[in-house]
C-alpha cells in the first residue's frame, strides 16, 4: 500500500492558490494531461504536457496585501478566495524566495518607521499592498509600495533602511490607489528610488518590465512556450507576422529575428510604451507597436485587403471575443498561433476558427503553474479555404 502524500503547505486549504497540492508534481501533470484531452481531444492529438524540472518558487512577481488581524497586529499574505480576508504568508513555495524576504523584512519594519496600514473597515490608515518583481535572468528587482496617499513621512530613512537589509533592490515605485475595490494597483504612482522599472532577459532578448505591465510569471516555461510557438509558426524571414494582444512585445520580438516585419497590438498604452522600448534596448527594427483595439486593427487590415501570414494571439483567460475572431477569418492568414491560459476558452475561439476555414494541425500543453488548476496550451491552425467575404 502506497504512503499518504502530505501536502508541503500548511497554508494551501486556507490560502486557495495551490489547488493540486493534494497532489505529487507527476500527478498533477497526468491530470493536466488528461484535462486538456478532454477539453482540446475533440480537434486532433493532444502532445504530452511539458512539466517543469523544478516546480517550486518559479512566480517572479509576488503580492502581499497588508491588513490587520483580530488582535489588531499587521500580517501580510493573500486573500482567501471570494473575499477579503487575508491569508497571513512569510514564505510560500511558489513564490520568488527574494520577494517573499523583502516583504517580510517590510512587515517587519513598519512599527519602526510608524507605518499604518490601511483598515477596509473604518478606511484609516496607510499601506496597502506590496508588490515585488524580480528579473530571474538580470536579478533585478523591483519593489511597488501601494499606499493610500503619496505623501510618505520618513521616506527617506525607510528607504535607506531598506536598502541596507536588501541591497538587491534596483528600484522603489510608491503608487497611489485610493479607491475601494479589488484592483490592486491606482493610476498615479511616483519613482522614489531607482529608475522606475526592471529588465529581464528572454530567449535573448531584452525586456523592460514596469509596475503596471504585463511579463509572463513564469519565465523559465515561457522560453520552453515561445519556443514552442515559435516553431509551430515555421518562419522563414519573409513573412509580415501580426502579434494581437501584444502585450510589451515579448513574443514578438522573439521572433523578429525571422520575421521580415513584425507588427504588435495592445490595448494597454502602457505596455506598448515599453513594448517600444524593448524594441530600441534590443535594437530591432523590423518591429513597429501601436496601441489600440486587436479587432478593430484586424477590421482596418481586412478592409484594406492587407494579410498579414502569421498571427500569434495570446488573449486573457476570458479568450477572444466575436470582433477579433470575425476580423481575423476575414483577413485570413496562412497561420495563427494561438497562446492560451484558459483551455476552456481557446476551445470556444477554435471553434469558431474551424467554421470560419481553419483546422487544428498541433496542440501542445505546458505546465506554466505548477500546483494550481491551469493549464497552457499552444495550438498551430492553419487555413483551410478562404471565406467569402
Amino acid at each position: 500500500m502506497s504512503e499518504a502524500y502530505t501536502p508541503p503547505c500548511p497554508n494551501w486549504r486556507r490560502c486557495g492558490g495551490c489547488q493540486l497540492q493534494n497532489l505529487p508534481y507527476h500527478q498533477q501533470l497526468m491530470h493536466k494531461q488528461r484535462e486538456a484531452v478532454r477539453i482540446l481531444g475533440e480537434f486532433g492529438h493532444v502532445e504530452d504536457i511539458i512539466g517543469m524540472d523544478y516546480p517550486l518558487h518559479y512566480r517572479n512577481k509576488v503580492h502581499a496585501a497588508f491588513g490587520l488581524d483580530s488582535r489588531r497586529k499587521i500580517i501580510s499574505g493573500i486573500y482567501q478566495p471570494g473575499s477579503h480576508s487575508i491569508v497571513p504568508v512569510d514564505q510560500c513555495m511558489i513564490e520568488d524566495e527574494t520577494a517573499d524576504r523583502i516583504i517580510l523584512s517590510i512587515r517587519k519594519m513598519l512599527p519602526e518607521f510608524r507605518i499604518q496600514v490601511y483598515d477596509e473597515r473604518s478606511g484609516s490608515g496607510w499601506l496597502r499592498h506590496v508588490l515585488v518583481k524580480r528579473g530571474f535572468a538580470t536579478g533585478q528587482v523591483m519593489v511597488v509600495l501601494v499606499a493610500v496617499s503619496p505623501i510618505f513621512k520618513l521616506q527617506k530613512p525607510f528607504l535607506k533602511k531598506l536598502l541596507e537589509l536588501h541591497p538587491e533592490i534596483s528600484t522603489v515605485v510608491l503608487n497611489v490607489n485610493d479607491r475601494f475595490g479589488p484592483v490592486v494597483l491606482g493610476k498615479r504612482e511616483k519613482v522614489i528610488y531607482g529608475s522606475g522599472y526592471i529588465q529581464d532577459i528572454l530567449l535573448g532578448k531584452r525586456f523592460r518590465i514596469s509596475p503596471s505591465s504585463f511579463y509572463q510569471i513564469n519565465p523559465r516555461q515561457t522560453e520552453k512556450l515561445y519556443s514552442i510557438a515559435l516553431g509551430f509558426a515555421g518562419l522563414s524571414g519573409k513573412e509580415t507576422v501580426l502579434d494581437a494582444y501584444c502585450g510589451t512585445g515579448t513574443i514578438g520580438l522573439c521572433a523578429s529575428s525571422q520575421a521580415k516585419q513584425v507588427i504588435g497590438v495592445e490595448i494597454n498604452r502602457d505596455a506598448v510604451k515599453d513594448a517600444i522600448a524593448n524594441a530600441r534596448v534590443n535594437n530591432i527594427k523590423n518591429c513597429w507597436f501601436t496601441a489600440g483595439d486587436a479587432g478593430q486593427y484586424m477590421e482596418g487590415l481586412a478592409a484594406q485587403g492587407h494579410r498579414p501570414d502569421v498571427v500569434f494571439m495570446d488573449p486573457p483567460r476570458s479568450g477572444s471575443d466575436e470582433r477579433f475572431l470575425s476580423s481575423l477569418i476575414k483577413t485570413a492568414p496562412g497561420k495563427i498561433v494561438y497562446i492560451s491560459c484558459n483551455i476552456e476558452t481557446q476551445r470556444r475561439d477554435m471553434d469558431i476558427l474551424l467554421r470560419g476555414g481553419y483546422r487544428v494541425e498541433k496542440l501542445q500543453p505546458v505546465d506554466m503553474f505548477p500546483f494550481t488548476n491551469h493549464i497552457e496550451s499552444v495550438a498551430l491552425l492553419t487555413r483551410t479555404y478562404v471565406r467569402s467575404r
